[in-house]
């Protein structure tokens, strides 16, 4: 008597991006305010696990689950959606994230969770993550879901449609900070006042490129800025404290707020540092979500 296999357990991790730079360009007529960033990952971040076969659901766990809304309308099923819409007859499935990453964070976790959604249900249906229906799904679940598909360090521009190409870094060593403040990027966007149809002319972007040495990496990305900072520091005003306390800290080369924030990055000169640092600043701020990364 034949037995039917046992559905395929398949897992993704979902890390967090960071906006290594967020220039603002403008605003287009109908609102949507175009940008052009350098993003990295970490290495670490959410966990995504997958049954096929399964009837499409998703179940959530994990220290910031509680902030992560309804499940309804996570990101997760609706990138599993559009797949479906893009791939009619495929596989679907049901979905367990383990949540560590915070929410309304400025860190792409919800659309990190989608993009890991989406390359799990490309391995159970045998799709190229180039495939041009996979990025069109990942286009219609969000802004920021196509730069996360791949994972790795690239330019974005537009509504961050518009992807350069992947670039080999040297590892970057440093901490992500959350104060716990939640905000939303309308809010920011809304505080920067720029009508529709403006232009910022804040300043063009310093040009990066493929195996640079970290000290030439670094220097460039200080050329840089992100220009959602201010107002955000505006609108919370404890951003400003995170990124005093971390530019303070011996051995930083770096320190920013990451997207529309709360959360703030510093990239350091060794694992040494960087590790004094984060035990620092828990001594000093329990509260606050601190974890030691590596971007690339």
């Amino acid at each position: 008597m034949q037995r039917n296999p046992l559905p395929r357990l398949l897992r993704e991790r979902a890390p967090a991006k960071i906006n290594l730079t967020l220039h603002i360009l403008g605003r287009r007529e109908d609102g949507w305010h175009r940008l052009e960033s350098f993003v990295a990952f970490s290495r670490t971040g959410d966990l995504l696990s997958f049954v096929e076969d399964q009837p499409l659901a998703l179940s959530i766990e994990g220290p910031t689950a509680p902030a992560a809304g309804n499940i309804a309308d996570n990101l997760v099923l609706r990138a599993a959606r559009h797949f479906a819409e893009s791939f009619p007859g495929a596989k679907l499935g049901a979905f367990h994230l383990v949540k560590r990453l915070p929410v309304a964070a400025g860190i792409g976790g919800g659309s990190s969770d989608a993009a890991a959604a989406l390359r799990l249900l490309a391995r159970a249906n045998g799709v190229s993550l180039d495939d041009e229906r996979l990025i069109a799904a990942a286009r219609k679940t969000g802004a920021d879901v196509p730069v996360c598909l791949a994972a790795r360090a690239r330019m974005m521009r537009g509504l961050g449609e518009e992807l350069g190409p992947l670039l080999k870094l040297p590892p970057l060593i440093g901490l992500i900070v959350n104060p716990g403040a939640p905000l939303e990027t309308r809010h920011v966007f809304a505080r920067m006042n720029i009508p529709p149809g403006g232009s910022t002319a804040f300043g063009g972007h310093p040009e990066l490129s493929s195996g640079m040495h970290v000290e030439d990496l670094v220097g460039a990305l200080g050329k840089g800025r992100n220009d959602m900072e201010s107002a955000a520091c505006r609108l919370a005003p404890i951003i400003g404290d995170v990124l005093a306390v971390l530019s303070a800290a011996p051995g930083c080369r770096l320190a920013r707020m990451s997207g529309s924030g709360a959360t703030c990055f510093a990239l350091f000169k060794d694992c040494k540092s960087a590790a004094r640092a984060k035990k620092a600043i828990l001594r000093a701020h329990p509260g606050w979500w601190v974890k030691s990364c590596v971007l690339n």
